[in-house]
């Protein structure tokens, strides 16, 4: 199977999991209601959308060269994170029994798919238009704090780095997913882990605006902490990597939640428009 194949395996699961949550947690009515005024709301969806796609641009691009300039101006903190936490992430690994694994397997990849987009499309269909703004920012956040880190820090996950007490279970459970992951991550950027922060950070926003999509709240916790536990489960992160992304994701939306990054962006517009 490759690489476009298991990619189109993703959008189909992906997209039949949006339709039901759609109709679920959103509901019929609110789905109706927000077709009226369709292209109203797409307009509203533009700039907090473009501005979350150029960051997504902008961290692909430096992904590309972003391994060998972290190993010109990065540090290697793979053997400190093992001096503080050792064998951890092995004892967790040790204690998953083999059906939990393959469910951490398909919610890694799965789920995390999920829990990205369904809140982007949820808060289009929101009445007030801070919550796709707050949702779109506080991503955009985690992504450029990791393009950072990935750059000034180079760290081995617990796989490649204790491979004789870390198994690469992802990869032995579902090895079509290697294809595709192999494609979008590098063996050095595990620090933080940009899986917990970004699942932290939609359980986060849900638990924020639960009066909005109540229905919503306890989904996005359980992906959220399975996700979490199947980044070391899997032996992809090290502990230390999923409290540093809990910490960004703590920070990111409590930056989007009281409008700093809006007046910083509302800032460099007029700095701009006063150079020009």
């Amino acid at each position: 199977m490759g690489v476009v194949a298991v990619f189109l395996e993703v959008v189909t699961v992906l997209s039949l999991m949006l339709t039901v949550s759609l109709s679920v947690v959103v509901g019929p009515d609110r789905l109706r209601a927000a077709a009226t005024d369709l292209p109203d709301r797409v307009r509203m969806a533009v700039k907090p959308i473009g501005f979350l796609v150029a960051v997504l641009v902008i961290n692909s691009l430096v992904r590309n060269v972003g391994v060998d300039v972290s190993w010109i101006i990065g540090t290697n903190i793979t053997r400190f994170i093992y001096s503080l936490e050792g064998t951890a992430v092995a004892t967790i690994q040790s204690l998953a029994p083999g059906w939990l694994t393959l469910y951490f397997g398909y919610v890694y990849v799965y789920g995390y798919a999920f829990l990205l987009v369904f809140p982007l499309l949820a808060a289009m269909l929101a009445a007030e238009r801070r919550h796709l703004r707050h949702t779109a920012f506080a991503y955009a956040i985690n992504y450029t704090v990791g393009m950072c880190c990935y750059l000034l820090f180079i760290a081995y996950g617990p796989r490649n780095y204790m491979p004789a007490l870390v198994e690469p279970l992802l990869f032995d459970t579902l090895p079509r997913f290697q294809l595709l992951t192999s494609e979008v991550n590098a063996n050095t950027n595990v620090f933080p882990s940009l899986h917990t922060s970004l699942s932290v950070t939609v359980a986060l926003l849900a638990i924020r605006d639960h009066a909005i999509f109540p229905k919503w709240t306890p989904v996005a916790i359980v992906l959220a902490v399975s996700i979490v536990l199947s980044t070391m489960v899997l032996g992809i992160h090290w502990a230390t990597d999923v409290v540093a992304g809990a910490v960004l994701a703590a920070c990111s939306v409590w930056l989007v939640s009281s409008d700093r990054v809006a007046s910083l962006v509302g800032r460099c517009r007029s700095l701009y428009g006063r150079w020009r």
